[in-house]
């Protein structure tokens, strides 16, 4: 009796990210740092879906995030793979890069409203 094996290798889910990678969860976590030492955000959470993951910013424990950083795990283009949401869901900016999308917003310039 002949045994055949066969070793299938589906590449395509392998190399699927479903979270932050290190690199860019220490982008966040160091803005996040940045801005609680200030005073300026008090809490985080994360939610994760199959669109995307997004590390959401708080103002106090209140039911909604004031800011939101998110990562598209389904971009319809490049440029879509990270943007920066305000409370009502809008965009306030977007790039394909984490880092240049926290370096390129002026943080002091927005304000947290209730």
């Amino acid at each position: 009796m002949k045994n055949k094996f066969r070793l299938i290798i589906n590449n395509k889910f392998s190399k699927k990210e479903n979270f932050f990678v290190k690199k860019e969860l220490r982008i966040i976590l160091n803005l996040y740092a940045k801005k609680v030492s200030s005073g300026d955000w008090k809490d985080y959470g994360l939610t994760i879906n199959k669109k995307e993951i997004t590390f959401d910013i708080y103002q106090r424990a209140s039911e909604k995030p004031v800011l939101r950083i998110s990562k598209n795990l389904h971009p319809k283009s490049k440029s879509e793979k990270f943007y920066i949401l305000d409370a009502n869901g809008y965009k306030i900016k977007k790039s394909e890069n984490l880092s240049v999308l926290v370096n390129k917003i002026e943080w002091s310039g927005l304000k947290l409203v209730k």
